[in-house]
């Protein structure tokens, strides 16, 4: 395996890749890899000839409140858990690299970027958008593979793949999960013990949830209180938001049919966390 900081580097390989008839996997992250990462790098390697991972903490989809300094960094575990899972490159860029002096241009969506965390979080997708569509050019790969715990950004990267015409399959994959039910993150570095302990409440609250609709509830502001009432039973949960939209447009929906979109954003102490759940429903 290995590790390149500049963009041409990365456009020559994947050149050479090219020419000689390769596809070109690429799993975009940043950082701080946990089994969720994993497993999309093995969906990726299974998948194509050649498979490329980026690790870049980028700074224009973090609001000025947000975590961007405390964000966790350890590159030499990162390059260990890449090489095992068997992928060929990680391109390991410095913000100068990304973001040259006088960068201006910024790619965004709308409607699909405007409610669930990108109400919370104004310039989030904006930042993810760009980025991606950096990384896209650069790399140009045949496959993009993105976890569903993040099943809004995912909608979000179909949409402006689509608009745009990126010449790129995007391929959600499921959420990984501790043996306990937490989804994996990043961010479950930042809890304590006992806030570790009390985060299981988002997986079990959205469980009670799904319960609901498969025993027949289409009112979504049922589900949404039941979600939420459980959730205050942990006295450590605040409750960011709970929202049922559709999948696809991530627009709030009254009625639960077709695939819908069940999302959660959680703060546990200070350590916000999100999870979700997809379901299909007959009309």
């Amino acid at each position: 395996m290995e590790l390149v900081r500049t963009i041409n580097e990365v456009r020559k390989i994947v050149k050479e890749w090219k020419s000689k008839g390769y596809k070109v996997g690429y799993v975009p992250t940043m950082g701080y890899l946990h089994e969720g990462h994993k497993s999309l790098i093995l969906k990726s390697v299974s998948e194509n000839d050649k498979t490329i991972v980026s690790i870049f903490v980028n700074p224009i989809q973090f609001g000025p409140t947000e975590d961007l300094e405390s964000y966790p960094r350890d590159i030499e575990r990162d390059k260990k858990l890449v090489s095992d899972a068997g992928a060929d490159l990680i391109f390991y860029p410095e913000v100068s690299e990304m973001y040259p002096s006088h960068f201006t241009t910024l790619v965004n969506t709308k409607e699909v970027s405007e409610n669930l965390c990108g109400a919370k979080r104004p310039v989030h997708f904006g930042g993810v958008c760009t980025v991606l569509s950096k990384f896209f050019n650069i790399i140009t790969p045949d496959r993009a593979y993105f976890g569903q715990k993040d099943a809004q950004q995912l909608a979000v990267v179909k949409r402006f793949v689509r608009d745009l015409n990126f010449d790129i399959e995007i391929i959600g994959c499921p959420i990984i999960r501790e043996d306990d039910g937490l989804a994996k993150s990043s961010r479950n570095t930042y809890l304590n013990p006992e806030e570790r302990k009390a985060a299981l409440i988002l997986s079990k609250s959205l469980a009670k949830g799904k319960d609901l609709i498969l025993a027949g509830e289409r009112d979504a502001n049922k589900v949404i209180k039941c979600i939420t009432d459980s959730l205050n039973t942990e006295k450590l949960a605040k409750v960011d938001y709970v929202s049922v939209v559709d999948n696809e447009n991530i627009q709030y929906i009254d009625t639960i049919k077709g695939e819908v979109l069940v999302a959660i954003a959680v703060y546990i102490g200070k350590t916000r966390l999100i999870d979700n759940f997809i379901i299909k429903v007959e009309d």
